[in-house]
């Protein structure tokens, strides 16, 4: 299982405001058929899965702000793409709070 951090940054925009364009970029995770959870933040966004479904979804994602007027659209993304062992958000925060609180 992947975990992908990614920020999807509308350029060329009506408004400084990109709040409905997360909103809407957040509906396709939402809406998303594919196994995944995923976890809102103020500066970006957290998905895990199948890191095939997850390229996936970005792509639908990255297009959300052309559809509503976005002129162009930068998105950066990070994989932690761990293949010796399961691995989770969950998993990976309470390793860090077990190790946190010896």
């Amino acid at each position: 299982m992947a975990i992908i951090e990614l920020t999807i940054i509308p350029i060329g925009t009506a408004s400084t405001s990109l709040s409905q364009y997360v909103a809407d970029i957040q509906q396709v995770l939402e809406q998303a058929p594919e196994p995944i959870h995923y976890q809102m933040t103020s500066m970006s966004t957290l998905i895990e899965g199948d890191l095939n479904d997850l390229f996936e979804i970005i792509r639908r994602m990255h297009e959300v702000p052309f559809t509503h007027g976005a002129e162009r659209v930068s998105t950066s993304i990070k994989i932690d793409d761990r293949r010796d062992k399961q691995g989770s958000m969950a998993q990976k925060m309470k390793s860090v709070e077990e190790k946190m609180h010896k």
